[in-house]
């Protein structure tokens, strides 16, 4: 695993040399911000980011599909992924590399939202229990985006293409699931809010960690990324 290193700096110098990349950061944090002077920093109201985090998943569904579809569709595009596939380095390093940069440049997004806790703590009091779970929750749900998000960019060289589909799964899986799961009954039910990923999500909105959606989240995003090395893998052989 020691590839991955390597390749998780080239994704990084991408992003922070890239003028895409940090117009995409300043539009997160602006609309970030807009949303939350008008449902939270409120006169009166809760010292939290409850507000804010309910509309995240809608933030996010748009802003990562932009931030992953260049990882591997760029490589295709430009031809620098044979370069890259020749190199003594495995499908899995470079997936894992990829998403590992990808992650930590949605962990300097998260960084800025900071700024909302810090007015908090000086015009309130913030329960902390409850902004670790809301966070914990942001960091569990944007893996998940990036890993389905990568996956569609290792399954075409369509930069553009690779982000519609990530958002259409995910508005899905997000949004539809949920939305059908309260329209049926029985087995079908349980099932829709098993796949929900906004009911997952919902527990740490609560301030709670449970162990389930925990699960969910890391298990369904090591599923894609797996996914993403065998789509990666079988494009070695062609």
């Amino acid at each position: 695993m020691r590839n991955v290193i390597p390749v998780t700096e080239r994704e990084l110098n991408g992003y922070f040399y890239s003028p895409i990349a940090y117009g995409v950061l300043t539009i997160f944090l602006l609309v970030c911000g807009i949303f939350f002077l008008a449902t939270s920093f409120t006169p009166g109201g809760e010292a939290s980011i409850r507000e804010l985090q309910r509309l995240m998943p809608i933030i996010l569904v748009v802003f990562l599909p932009i931030v992953t579809m260049r990882l591997l569709s760029e490589e295709y595009r430009s031809g620098t992924i044979e370069t890259l596939m020749t190199a003594p380095i495995s499908e899995g390093e470079i997936i894992l590399g990829k998403y590992v940069g990808a992650f930590v440049f949605y962990l300097a997004m998260l960084g800025g939202t900071l700024l909302y806790v810090a007015l908090m703590a000086i015009f309130g009091n913030v329960d902390v229990g409850l902004l670790v779970a809301q966070y914990l929750g942001l960091v569990l749900l944007g893996g998940l985006y990036l890993a389905v998000g990568l996956f569609f960019s290792v399954c075409t060289k369509n930069q553009i293409l690779a982000a519609v589909a990530a958002v259409a799964v995910l508005v899905i899986f997000t949004f539809l699931a949920d939305w059908l799961a309260t329209r049926c009954e029985g087995v079908l039910k349980l099932l829709l809010h098993h796949l929900s990923i906004s009911e997952h999500f919902s527990v740490f909105s609560r301030g709670l960690i449970d162990i389930d959606p925990l699960i969910f989240f890391i298990t369904t995003s090591g599923l894609f990324l797996f996914f993403a090395a065998k789509v990666l893998e079988s494009r070695r052989w062609r």
